[in-house]
C-alpha cells in the first residue's frame, strides 16, 4: 500500500481484521514491527492496542511506511461493519496454527523428558536459534525456502552434540544439576546471539510464493503461508506418529518412556536411543522457530514464552505421550489465542485454569499413564 485513496486504507484495516492479523502500535514514531504487511508504524492517539478492530474505532494519526517515504496521515477512520463469525473464524485458524507450533516444540520437550529423563529449560532457545537461523539464512540466501531445511539438519547435528557433550553427563545427576545446566545454556546462547547478531529486532519476509490469501467462505480470506504452516505441522507430526509407533527405533524410544530400566535387559543401546531423540527433539524446536520468524518478529528471549507454554502443554498432554502432546496443544493453543482476542485480561488465567483441572481429573495427563 502507499499513500494513494484513502479507501485503500479502509481496505488494507478490513483485510487485516479478517486476517486476525497484529501489529504493535506506539504512542511516538518509533518503529513497530508487523506480521505479514509492508507497515513499519504508526503513531497512536491512545497507546498500544493489539487488534485492528481497535485500529478502526481509535483512528490512526500517521503511518510509517518501510521504504521510507513521509509518514502519511490518513482521515479519521469510518468505524468498520461488525463481522463476528469472520472474526471468530479467523481465530480459530490462528489457534490451530498457534498450537501446532506448541506441537513442534512440546513434542520434543515430552519426549527428551520421557525418554531421559532431563528438564530442559533451554528447550525454548532452540525455537529462537531456529528463529535466528531463518533470519540468516533468508538474508545471505535471498530465499526463505532453505531455512527450514537448514533448521532441521542444523538441529540434528547440534542436538546430538549437546547430548554427547553435556546432557549425558547429566542423565543420572539431580533434577536441580540439570536445571542449572539448562539455565547456564540459556544465557549462553543469549550471549552468542547478541555477539554474533544484535539485539534488535528484526522481521523475515513471508516467501513470495505465499504472500496472498486464500478465500475460505462468505468474503473472507486467509493468509497463504499460515495455512501452509497449518500444513507442514500436520504433516511433520503424522510422520513423528509413524515413527514412534511403526518402526524398530520408535518402538525402542516408546520403551524407553515407558521402562527405562528394560533397556539394558533388552539390549537396546541407550545411549544411542538418547542421543536420537535429544537430536530430534532439537530439530523440532528450530524447525517451528524456522516457520515462525516470518510470523512474528525475530527478537531477543523470544523462546520463552513458547517454553511456558510446551511445558503446559506436556503436563496437560501426559509425559511421553505424542499423541498428548499434539492434542493438549491444540487445547493451549485454541485457547489462549481466543482468549487474548475476546477476553485478553483472562487468557493466562485460562490457560493455567485448564491445567489445573486436568490435573485434578487425570494428575498422569489426558494420555499419561500413572
Amino acid at each position: 500500500m502507499n499513500s494513494g485513496p484513502l479507501g485503500l486504507w479502509d481496505l488494507w484495516v478490513e483485510d487485516m481484521i479478517a486476517t486476525g492479523t497484529s501489529m504493535r502500535i506506539f504512542r511516538d514514531a518509533r518503529a513497530a514491527q508487523t506480521i505479514g504487511n509492508s507497515f513499519a508504524g504508526c503513531v497512536n492517539p491512545v497507546g498500544t492496542s493489539p487488534w485492528m478492530t481497535d485500529w478502526a474505532n481509535d483512528g490512526v494519526q500517521a503511518i510509517a511506511l518501510t521504504d521510507g517515504s513521509p509518514p502519511i496521515a490518513p482521515a479519521p477512520l469510518r468505524p468498520l461493519p461488525s463481522r463476528p463469525m469472520t472474526t471468530l473464524l479467523a481465530q480459530l485458524l490462528n489457534g490451530l496454527q498457534y498450537g501446532l507450533l506448541l506441537f513442534l516444540i512440546s513434542s520434543g520437550l515430552t519426549l527428551i523428558f520421557g525418554v531421559m529423563g532431563v528438564i530442559n529449560l533451554a528447550h525454548g532457545s532452540l525455537f529462537m536459534i531456529g528463529a535466528y537461523l531463518a533470519y540468516v539464512v533468508a538474508n545471505a540466501t535471498g530465499s526463505f525456502w532453505l531455512a527450514p531445511p537448514a533448521a532441521i539438519v542444523g538441529g540434528l547435528l547440534f542436538g546430538a552434540i549437546l547430548e554427547t557433550g553435556l546432557f549425558r553427563r547429566f542423565r543420572d545427576r539431580e533434577h536441580l544439576d540439570q536445571v542449572l545446566l539448562t539455565f547456564a545454556l540459556i544465557l549462553l546462547f543469549e550471549e552468542a546471539r547478541s555477539l554474533l547478531i544484535d539485539n534488535q529486532f528484526h522481521s523475515v519476509a513471508v516467501p513470495a510464493l505465499l504472500d496472498f490469501s486464500v478465500p475460505i467462505a462468505g468474503g473472507f480470506a486467509y493468509s497463504a503461508y499460515r495455512l501452509a504452516v497449518l500444513g507442514i505441522c500436520l504433516i511433520t507430526a503424522g510422520i513423528m506418529v509413524l515413527t514412534v509407533e511403526r518402526t524398530r527405533i520408535g518402538s525402542a524410544i516408546r520403551a524407553a518412556a515407558e521402562n527405562p530400566e528394560m533397556l539394558g535387559l533388552l539390549g537396546l543401546d541407550a545411549s544411542r536411543i538418547h542421543r536420537t531423540v535429544f537430536a530430534a527433539g532439537t530439530a523440532l524446536a528450530m524447525l517451528a522457530g524456522a516457520l515462525a520468524a516470518p510470523l512474528q518478529s525475530v527478537y531477543p528471549n523470544m523462546g520463552d514464552g513458547f517454553l511456558i507454554l510446551s511445558f503446559v502443554v506436556v503436563v496437560i498432554g501426559g509425559l511421553g505421550s505424542i499423541a498428548g502432546a499434539f492434542w493438549a496443544a491444540l487445547l493451549v493453543g485454541l485457547i489462549d489465542t481466543l482468549g487474548k482476542a475476546y477476553v485478553p485480561q483472562l487468557a493466562g488465567i485460562a490457560v493455567c485454569g485448564t491445567m489445573a483441572l486436568v490435573l485434578l481429573v487425570r494428575p498422569a495427563g489426558l494420555f499419561g499413564k500413572a
